[in-house]
């Protein structure tokens, strides 16, 4: 296991740290042109929510829907109470059948991000699906990411990959025989799951550089649950209440004028019997809720500031900690954007036992619900703004590494708190470089930034 975080070729910005007392202040970008031949948003290219056809048998047939043909093969169009779905309509699949677009969805080259809500009809015991994709028309089919289980609601997975811009999907059921599953709201998205997007495959994914944990998106991994935001991407434990790690991308396009939400809210995307640590599961505590992806981070849109204010964002973090050592470091990272670099970071914590205001080293709160971390770290991997993100790391490039106690007693300035990236793969078990060379991993992560 190894993953993540990128690098630096960066011309050394001393001096560039400053100080701020609230963590999160609003950032006023600096109008860098980046050095692509596009900086694109995301776009969605398909978005289907079967409401517009109307199939009642299960036998194989071909359905016009407001997005194109599709064949549905032991598969209808559901309008039950017992149908999950968001709206009046859902597809209910069994056996082991499947539906597939008969047409293909196009865009640049690059990472696109298919999500679908699925769910199990009614009753029925739960089953397993999986996501396939072809991109010459149905020629030859590749499955993309992980098998997924449904559950007793409706739930939303989310793939991204690479595509070489031409795109069919199949929804396959795999398991569960004559159980029935239920899909509803598919779609597509071309572009960056980071905050903007890069001409090369890969360019700016929030998980260029691996997934840290080999977190899964299925159920059965409660406690190493891959959740691809648009804005970041998790792992996410049930047991804790929190993220294990959480990764981004920042480029200079990412950093507007938009001013906090401030809308903490529950992650209802989580699946169905698991706790949701609300708004106020921190009240009276003594810990801030402390983001790992910062919302000053995602500031060129609302939609992009408010999806940080999702709960499963947070960690329980002592105030110091989080409004002065950590807002010190977040305020650095994003000079060095402004400064004409791009970075890639990941932000965890672990351990269980952290010393909030109240005093005292305090193991959970939430009745129990939420595990305060007994340490609390970052790497940000530097590199100029530029396009083959993956392939412009070298030996040289900067690598920065903090791995900071949880205590409200905390010293202020983040570099006093620098460290390996391999002494925190030792503390976590992650793998945090996978994506690079083996040579390349070891020579970036045994040196402390200088």
């Amino acid at each position: 296991m190894k993953q993540f975080i990128r690098h630096c070729m960066i011309i050394c910005l001393g001096g560039l740290l400053f100080s701020a007392c609230k963590k999160e202040a609003d950032i006023q970008p600096q109008e860098i042109e980046k050095p692509r031949s596009a900086v694109t948003e995301s776009v969605v290219i398909l978005n289907e929510d079967f409401e517009s056809g109307s199939k009642t048998a299960y036998a194989i047939g071909n359905v016009t829907l407001s997005s194109g043909s599709w064949t549905l093969d032991d598969a209808l169009i559901g309008n039950l109470a017992a149908d999950l779905k968001n709206g009046a309509k859902s597809v209910r699949i069994r056996n082991t059948g499947s539906i597939t677009t008969n047409f293909s969805s196009t865009s640049t080259a690059g990472t696109v991000t298919v999500s679908v809500k699925h769910g199990t009809y009614g009753s029925d015991a739960y089953s397993s699906w999986q996501l396939w994709t072809s991109a010459d028309n149905g020629a030859t089919w590749t499955q993309q990411g992980n098998t997924i289980t449904t559950s007793g609601s409706l739930q939303t997975a989310t793939f991204s990959f690479q595509s070489t811009g031409n795109l069919r999907i199949s929804i396959r059921k795999t398991s569960g025989s004559t159980n029935r599953i239920n899909i509803d709201d598919v779609t597509i998205t071309a572009g960056s799951t980071g905050g903007g997007g890069g001409t090369n495959p890969g360019d700016d994914n929030n998980l260029l550089l691996g997934n840290p944990s080999n977190a899964l998106a299925d159920v059965s991994s409660e406690n190493n649950y891959l959740m691809v935001k648009t804005y970041y991407t998790l792992s996410y434990s049930r047991g804790r209440g929190t993220p294990n790690w959480v990764s981004w991308h920042i480029q200079s396009a990412d950093l507007g004028s938009i001013s906090r939400t401030n809308d903490f809210r529950a992650d209802t995307d989580l699946p169905a019997g698991w706790y949701q640590v609300q708004n106020s599961s921190y009240s009276g505590s003594g810990f801030d809720r402390g983001h790992n992806c910062p919302s000053a981070d995602r500031t060129a849109t609302a939609d992009a500031n408010s999806a940080t204010f999702l709960m499963s964002n947070m960690m329980p973090q002592a105030p110091n900690n989080n409004q002065r050592t950590w807002a010190n470091l977040e305020n650095y990272t994003r000079d060095l954007v402004k400064a004409g670099n791009e970075v890639f970071v990941i932000c965890g914590s672990y351990g269980q036992g952290g010393t909030g205001s109240l005093g005292g080293v305090t193991t959970t709160i939430d009745n129990g619900h939420v595990t305060v971390p007994a340490n609390i770290w970052k790497v940000v991997v530097v590199i100029p703004d530029g396009s083959n993100d993956l392939n412009r790391i070298t030996g040289n490039t900067r690598v920065i590494a903090i791995n900071t106690p949880n205590r409200n007693d905390i010293n202020t300035d983040w570099t006093q708190y620098k460290t390996t990236v391999r002494d925190i793969e030792s503390a976590t078990g992650y793998n945090l470089l996978s994506n690079l060379r083996p040579s390349l991993q070891d020579s970036l992560e045994t040196r402390i930034d200088p």
